[in-house]
């Protein structure tokens, strides 16, 4: 029983270990659960020897009655204890096994605080990345604004100057085929008394085409009646040389 007491309270001491230990690698626990089995052999073993010594010694075929009356109940006190062992054995089988089911959770619990702390970084970096888009959209949106209501000031601007400028096409148009109308009419009249120019030179031409030959004739007559002259002269100025 001391035998059985011990390996219980080194079972126990094992559990309590496994228990509270925070990160229990594969290895140990495959050397604690060889370690179990041990201990679980050895107490069978002792239960089973102390069974058998106590079934010995309290023989029923050798004892009288107030002995036999003594010997039930410690009997039925060895089967109640021997119950409980093996509901404690299966009882610490459970607990073994909840404690690597803990165990492994923790694990799991363990990746998944270092899965949630990178996606707690990952969330900042977006958050970080977010807020600085953020502020580049405002930015964005306040140039955007800056620049839509400087464009509209361009837009009112040029638009007034481009209607300014039809306006004053339009003028410049109108006085411009006025113009051209009145400088029609002007070559018109320029035209006409360049035919009654061309009309009255040709006329001139011709009377001094006549004008001329008339001249050109009284020379040649001239010419003629001065060398006829010069002629009817010439004897008698010889004649007066000689004299002299």
């Amino acid at each position: 029983m001391v035998a059985n007491e011990n390996g219980k309270k080194k079972g126990l001491a094992w559990l309590k270990s496994s228990f509270f230990s925070q990160s229990s690698t594969d290895v140990e626990n495959v050397e604690k659960e060889e370690i179990r089995n041990e201990e679980r052999a050895i107490a069978m073993k002792e239960n089973e020897q102390i069974t058998q010594q106590s079934n010995n010694v309290f023989a029923k075929d050798n004892q009288d009655k107030i002995i036999l009356d003594l010997i039930v109940p410690l009997e039925n006190l060895i089967k109640d204890r021997q119950l409980i062992q093996y509901k404690n054995k299966g009882l610490e089988e459970q607990i073994y096994a909840a404690n690597e089911t803990i165990n492994r959770m923790k694990q799991d619990l363990v990746k998944k605080d270092q899965q949630i702390q990178e996606k707690n970084k990952e969330i900042r970096n977006l958050e970080a990345n977010l807020t600085s888009k953020q502020m580049n959209y405002d930015q964005l949106l306040e140039d955007y604004k800056e620049y839509q209501s400087t464009s509209n000031m361009e837009y009112e601007t040029i638009s007034n100057q481009l209607s300014a400028e039809i306006n004053k096409y339009n003028k410049l148009s109108e006085e411009a085929k006025n113009s051209q109308y009145q400088n029609m009419l002007k070559i018109g009249e320029l035209e006409e008394k360049v035919r009654s120019l061309e009309i009255e030179n040709q006329q001139n031409k011709d009377k001094y085409q006549r004008a001329f030959d008339e001249k050109t004739e009284l020379i040649k007559t001239i010419n003629d009646f001065t060398q006829r002259m010069t002629f009817s002269l010439s004897p008698k100025a010889v004649d007066s040389s000689e004299t002299e």
